[in-house]
Order: C-alpha cells, then structure tokens, then sequence
C-alpha cells in the first residue's frame, strides 16, 4: 500500500453524519484497546473480535482512519517509541525551520507559513475580525476549520455531530467578538490543504494566523519546529523559553492552541514519554502519532 495515498482516499468518501460517527467509535475503541495491550502484541483477529467486527473490514476501516493497519499501530505506540521520540528533544527544539524540504520527514513539509495577531487585535477578542468556518471530514472526525482573509485562524475536532455545537462555542469564545459566518466553500481548500499530504507544497504554502498572547505565541511557534517522528516534553519547552520550572504555564498554553495537527501540540509528551495533556482527547492523539508513523515508516 501506498501510505501517501492513503489521506486523498479518504477525503474522496463522502460518509454519512451517522456514519462517520459510527466509524470513529470502532477506530475510537481499536486504539484503546490497542493502547491497553500494547506490550502483548494482539494481532489482528484479537483485536477485531474484542471490538465485535470482521477482522477484513476493521483491516480497511482502520486503514482509512489512521493511515496504516491496526499491526502497524500497534509498533507504533509502544512505550518504547515514545521514549524514542524524546531522545532528540534538545536538538528538536534548537534546529532552525528548513523550508523546501520534499517528502515526508518534517513538520516543515505542510509549508506553513505563519503570522501573528498584534497585541492590539488580540485584546480586541477579534472585533472588526471575520472568520469563516465549516465542518469537514477529516482522519481523525468531524474537523472545525475556521478560516480569516489573512489566513486559516482555528482548527478543531469533534467526536461526531453531538458534539458540533459544543466545539463551535468553544472555539468561537476565543475571539467573542469576531463576525462569524458558515462558508463551506471557503473553508473546504484548507482541510483539503491540512489533511492530503499530497497537497503540501513549497510554492503553495499554507497560511495560518495565530491569534494568543505573547507567551501562548512563544510556546505555539516552539511546538511548531517538532518535526514529524519526533517529540518534546512540557519542561524543554520551558527551558528553551527561558522559563525553567514553567512547564505548568507550558501546558496550559499547549492547550489553548487553537490549530491543533497544523501547530502540533500532539508531539508534546510528558517527560516519561507518557501520551498526556492533549485537548481533543488521548484516544485522538494516538491516532495523530500513528497516523504519522504510517507517512513516515514502511508499511508492515
């Protein structure tokens, strides 16, 4: 299988609400389990029978939501790998961004390109500020992409229709005073842009605006320079900022991000390596870190 691929098929399925809701509960309970049984190594049957479906469907269905099989993911979130992903944090968080890298080795190949909100704007809460936004599919649920002129401002995950609304007003109470209006049209290039791996291109980067106070933009641009297949913890970003002993304040402004895969606050692990503090939830993150494991390792 071709693991590039693998995103551009999915956006290509048009699923029901019901449905997709449906899927995300089996992959929600394949990765718990997984994430439970690791050290034992289940194969595929075991896996498949614990959350009730026929070992060839959930092969397809999981391959489809996560990238690469449930085998895969299982070699991918062992405790060992996390602790492998830490190894280079230091280095991680000194090097430099290399723009015009090809393939899929870095954070650097969503070419992103980023800019932030002045002070003023940002204690405005986004008066005068208009943002577009709308529901997409995406690898991992119902994504809430909100979009400015000036670029992509917010993106969010939602377990299922249920919870829309809910992950609408939260996102929405961070900049209250903006104008919003739902514009499908207007936000469907960015999720095409965030989640196709084949529409990362240096001449077409992807622009983004973050909006936060000075240290939540500090903490957000260190997280960007971790690139794919590695990790850091809360404390190195700390002390990379200068604020040894701050990793608390690190957490909850890695919380607060508001682009969450784009600024990648799901490679921010505890200092054991421990999948930890992730805001759209654990299950989510894992299926992130896999995700990318599949775009960056061989197939099984």
């Amino acid at each position: 299988m071709n693991l590039m691929t693998a995103p551009r098929e999915l956006t290509s399925v048009s699923l029901t609400d019901a449905q997709a809701a449906s899927d995300y509960e089996v992959v929600r309970r394949t990765i718990e389990f997984i994430n439970g049984n690791w050290h034992d190594q289940p194969g595929l049957e075991e896996i498949a029978a614990h959350v009730g479906m026929e070992p060839t469907r959930l092969q397809k269905l999981f391959r489809r939501w996560c990238g690469l099989s449930p085998k895969g993911f299982v070699q991918a979130l062992t405790l060992d790998r996390a602790r492998t992903l830490l190894r280079d944090s230091a280095t991680v968080l000194d090097a430099t961004y290399e723009v015009g890298l090809s393939g899929p080795g870095r954070l650097h190949d969503l070419f992103v390109v980023h800019e932030a909100m002045t002070p003023g704007e940002f204690r405005a809460r986004g008066a005068g500020l208009d943002i577009a936004w709308g529901f997409h599919d995406s690898p991992f649920g119902d994504a809430l992409v909100m979009a400015t002129p000036r670029g992509l401002a917010g993106l969010a995950f939602a377990d299922g229709p249920k919870e829309r609304a809910a992950v609408f007003d939260e996102m929405a109470g961070r900049w209250p005073l903006a104008n919003y209006h739902e514009d499908l049209a207007a936000t469907a290039p960015y999720a095409e842009r965030v989640f196709n791996p084949a529409s990362w291109r240096p001449d077409q980067p992807l622009r983004i605006v973050l909006i936060g106070s000075d240290f939540e933009l500090r903490v957000w641009e260190t997280v960007m320079r971790i690139p794919f297949g590695r990790a850091t913890t809360y404390g190195d970003i700390a002390e990379h900022l200068g604020r040894a002993g701050a990793a608390r304040a690190v957490g909850a402004a890695v919380g607060r991000n508001p682009m969450c895969f784009v600024v990648p606050c799901h490679r921010v692990l505890g200092r054991s390596g421990k999948l930890t503090g992730y805001h759209w939830g654990l299950t989510r993150k894992r299926a992130i870190l896999g995700w990318e494991a599949g775009l960056t390792g061989p197939t099984e």
